[in-house]
């Protein structure tokens, strides 16, 4: 399981309702289910995704959100959970709230596109960044927004959200110090915890 998964599972609460917005295969649906006993419903759009988690035994329907969450009602749940599809959607900023208002709480994880490496490979090769981290050329990355660490907690403070709790995750480890100290420059993977 990726690191930031495992802050994710360390965030949620026993026997909660949880929404997990491209959920992929449902992996992570899957483990909360049987670590924390929760009521999840997963949100995919790729038919192979949603095949393998139904198969799974989860609950996952087809449904992209940049056409939005209006079928949810206010508060029904109480985590709702964006891990690695931020940069991938249209509207972060209203996907942002709108999972803020379908759930008390949610979790972002996202890929820190301030890391040393990125900006040496693009300092140096004058070409955006493909890697193991990144293994997508810019023509056919599924990421339309490149945020940093940075950027994010300024949209954070521009929306209103407040950060409950934040982790950095290294390529190796989660919440190494130096991803901890300077978290724009060392971190790959972020993951917040916010509410509003």
């Amino acid at each position: 399981m990726r690191l930031d998964l495992k802050i994710v599972q360390q965030w949620i609460s026993n026997q909660s309702r949880v929404l997990d917005l491209g959920c992929g295969d449902g992996s992570l649906l899957l483990q909360l289910k049987q670590t924390r006993q929760i009521d999840g419903l997963g949100l995919e759009i790729d038919a192979g995704n949603i095949s393998l988690g139904i198969a799974a035994g989860l609950n996952i329907i087809e449904q992209d959100m940049d056409r939005g969450l209006e079928n949810f009602a206010d508060q029904s749940f109480d985590t709702v959970v964006l891990a690695h599809a931020l940069q991938a959607v249209h509207n972060p900023h209203l996907v942002l709230d709108e999972m803020l208002r379908i759930g008390s709480e949610g979790i972002v994880t996202f890929p820190n596109f301030g890391h040393w490496s990125c900006r040496l490979y693009l300092g140096t090769r004058g070409r955006m960044p493909v890697s193991k981290f990144m293994p997508h050329a810019w023509y056919d990355t599924p990421n339309i927004h490149f945020c940093t660490v940075r950027d994010f907690e300024a949209l954070c403070a521009q929306q209103n959200i407040r950060i409950l709790n934040k982790a950095m995750v290294s390529r190796k480890n989660t919440n190494p110090w130096f991803a901890r100290m300077v978290p724009n420059l060392f971190a790959t993977t972020a993951v917040y915890h916010i509410s509003k």
